[in-house]
């Protein structure tokens, strides 16, 4: 972990100045220039300002990156790309155009090949484009790394209903998304096929499946709270979208409706076409009348990309009548893991992310996760411990409300944060936690309430011992580990 030293006061005239690891300074928010790619060089700003022709000129392959960065980019890049999508991703690639535009931002291409270091090196394309560089090559998945991570489809009520939390369901609506994020913990059932997943399917056609999901939270008036997710719901025909949050309105005892997209960052455009603005008008007057907060939760995971667009998608919806627009990051090596980074690259170098959400965008910063335990994800996972840190790094620049919790979403147990852990073997990496209510599963488990529930550490991050232990316990592990997820998944289906 980088530590961000401390400087000696200073003065300015007679006032001295006491230097902080951090000194805040407001900043205003800037939109990329597009026409720096080649690609680009002739769109128009009508153009781009165009839901439609941001989601018609996508980034879906390794020709279609090439076609818009042209020669700005080595040989080495599109090969380096082109083998991850063939042995490694679990995401197929789509990234909208505003949020290609957010890559090396400040960085003005020289000549041919220009731009391949920065955009290497850019925490954006870390995790939306993954090339097979950036994977470890001695631990590329944990050995206890699984396509549904979290058992979410293990605790479906309905298909696409999760009811883990005794008082929470999230409704995955839809399979799909305006973008692909490579780090998806959705990944086994979100997008399409890659050559590393065979993705899940629903079965039930759309209208019966949401049908299902009003049914049972009809049935169930423990449940208060629904988030509304997939996939992502701005890819829910607005019509479809409304009529579904229209109908959980309609019940009782749900009290609280979350929308979760993270196209507000990435497809911001969508958010800001009349029919979703004067929807979601229509639909948070029903909400404000009913007594039931309606909000809307986003990803941002750095700072370059909350734009003046951004912020003008949020503010359209936060005039709509929703509650509140929330972020939930997510913790990735390379992205914002260090000290350093959370303090500087999201606090002050290029734009502060929580700063630039709050000040610049009127998006609450609310949890960052630690990425889960997905194949091929050790590249961006971080240990616990190093959360644990960059928790105390975090606290006294921002407000309390406004501070993110960091959290680790414990494999049958939930969200905790990441000082709850009751246990924590650091040579192993693994840490140690309980819970406090029973999920579905647990029914007749009389021990669900004492049991403690493991949590594994990337093993890059442990002691030379630790990874030692690991090698003897897992040898040929990566293959089974594989085999298991896939006989998972069969059995699902």
């Amino acid at each position: 972990m980088t530590e961000v030293a401390a400087r000696p006061a200073q003065t300015t005239g007679d006032t001295p100045v006491l230097e902080q690891p951090y000194r805040y300074e407001r900043r205003e928010l800037t939109e990329p220039d597009w026409t720096r790619f080649p690609g680009w060089k002739d769109v128009t700003p009508r153009q781009w300002a165009s839901a439609q022709w941001q989601r018609s000129h996508c980034v879906k392959n390794v020709k279609q990156l090439r076609d818009v960065m042209g020669d700005l980019l080595d040989e080495r890049f599109y090969a380096d790309l082109a083998r991850d999508q063939a042995e490694r991703a679990t995401m197929s690639m789509l990234i909208p155009p505003q949020m290609l535009n957010t890559v090396a931002p400040h960085v003005t291409p020289a000549g041919p090949g220009g731009l391949t270091d920065a955009f290497y090196a850019d925490p954006v394309r870390r995790y939306m484009i993954p090339v097979f560089s950036d994977r470890r090559a001695d631990w590329p998945s944990h050995p206890h790394a699984t396509r549904d991570s979290l058992h979410e489809h293990d605790m479906w009520v309905a298909e696409g209903l999760t009811h883990r939390y005794p008082t929470k369901v999230l409704a995955e609506i839809l399979p799909t998304c305006p973008q692909y994020c490579g780090h998806c913990t959705r990944m086994d059932l979100v997008g399409n096929s890659t050559t590393q997943v065979d993705k899940l399917r629903f079965t039930l056609k759309p209208a019966d499946r949401l049908d299902a999901m009003i049914d049972y939270l009809r049935r169930t008036p423990t449940v208060r709270d629904v988030v509304v997710s997939g996939g992502d719901v701005a890819n829910m025909p607005w019509p479809r979208l409304e009529d579904f949050v229209t109908r959980l309105l309609s019940i009782d005892n749900i009290r609280d409706i979350r929308l979760a997209t993270k196209a507000l960052m990435g497809l911001p455009q969508h958010w800001l076409q009349d029919e979703v603005r004067v929807g979601m008008e229509r639909v948070a007057g029903l909400a404000r009348e009913r007594g039931v907060q309606l909000a809307i939760h986003t990803h941002v995971n750095a700072a370059q990309q909350v734009t003046p667009m951004v912020a003008r998608a949020a503010k359209a919806m936060l005039e709509a009548g929703v509650r509140d627009v929330r972020n939930q990051g997510v913790l990735m090596r390379g992205v914002n893991d260090s000290a350093e980074r959370l303090l500087d690259l999201c606090f002050a170098r290029l734009l502060d992310l929580c700063f630039a959400l709050l000040d610049g965008a009127a998006i609450m910063p609310y949890y960052f996760y630690l990425c889960d335990m997905i194949p091929f994800s050790e590249h961006w996972r971080l240990a616990v411990w190093e959360a644990q840190q960059l928790q105390h790094k975090i606290m006294g620049y921002l407000p309390g409300f406004a501070t993110p919790r960091i959290v680790c979403d414990v494999p049958l147990v939930g969200k905790r944060w990441v000082h709850q852990a009751v246990a924590y073997d650091r040579e192993r990496g693994i840490s140690y936690w309980t819970k406090n209510y029973r999920t579905a599963l647990e029914a007749d488990d009389p021990d669900a309430l004492t049991r403690r529930y493991e949590y594994y550490d990337p093993i890059h991050t442990l002691p030379e011992s630790g990874q030692k232990w690991w090698r003897r316990a897992a040898c040929g592990s990566h293959e089974r580990s594989r085999s298991r997820a896939a006989a998972e998944a069969l059995t699902r289906r």
